[in-house]
């Protein structure tokens, strides 16, 4: 209900947005005054909602720190440690082509498709419409996995996937070129959170999708799949979220 109210006033009242990686235009309504006096109202009116999405991520968040420390004691690939710096590596490696408006150097860090249609669909399209994306990340706050679903597609884990919730300072607009106007969003750096989902191919985690932070909830009640990749009878992979 809090996510449906959120999407509404958005709509209502479109003061500011923000676009990236992902193509997403993120409303930023709620960084006015009004807006943060709105959200406020909302959330005490509405508190028992938000403190279930806070417990629900939360739940999922520890959940899958248990299920990559699982597997990384047979699979260096799903080692927090070393996933988090990979992670953290995608995600300046994707801002800075996209900064530059050429995702194809980030092609290693990415799918194919993924990166050919974000450079199609948003980025080609942008620049025939005379618009450039200002996006600048300030620092990364904090990396959250959020559901873990596993394939072994080539003996190796392959086709596994990982959907991570990233946080980060960040200025993101819209500007355009001929007149040097705001079109979307505003200048200022802003908190913003974005879902990632990466896939492991030949041993390399790469991204394969971005979303805005409402999918949170929904891969937090998703649940992990680990069969692919541990016993039956391992607790850790008949631990699945009850929604």
């Amino acid at each position: 209900m809090l996510l449906r109210l959120l999407a509404i006033l958005t709509v209502m009242f479109p003061l500011a947005a923000l676009a990236g990686p992902g193509g997403q235009i993120v409303s930023a309504a709620f960084r006015s005054t009004f807006g943060r006096i709105v959200l406020i109202t909302l959330t005490l009116l509405l508190l028992p909602l938000v403190l279930y999405v806070a417990v629900k991520e939360w739940l999922a968040e520890r959940r899958t720190r248990t299920a990559l420390k699982t597997l990384a004691s047979t699979r260096a690939e799903f080692d927090w440690l070393t996933l988090n710096d990979r992670v953290l590596e995608c995600f300046h490696r994707v801002h800075s082509a996209w900064k530059r408006e050429s995702l194809k150097e980030a092609s290693d860090w990415m799918t194919d498709w993924y990166w050919q249609n974000q450079q199609l669909v948003y980025l080609d399209r942008w620049e025939q419409e005379g618009l450039v994306n200002r996006c600048t990340v300030n620092e990364v706050k904090r990396v959250r996995p959020l559901t873990l679903a596993c394939r072994n597609e080539d003996g190796e884990g392959g086709g596994s996937r990982l959907v991570v919730a990233i946080t980060a300072e960040m200025e993101d607009y819209l500007e355009s070129l001929i007149t040097g106007h705001l079109v979307e969003g505003k200048k200022g750096f802003t908190e913003a959170t974005t879902v990632w989902t990466f896939v492991l191919r030949d041993g390399r985690w790469l991204v394969n999708n971005i979303e805005q932070d409402h999918m949170m909830l929904t891969y937090a009640r998703v649940g992990n799949e680990l069969e692919a990749l541990l016993p039956a009878d391992n607790p850790v992979a008949r631990t699945r979220d009850a929604r």
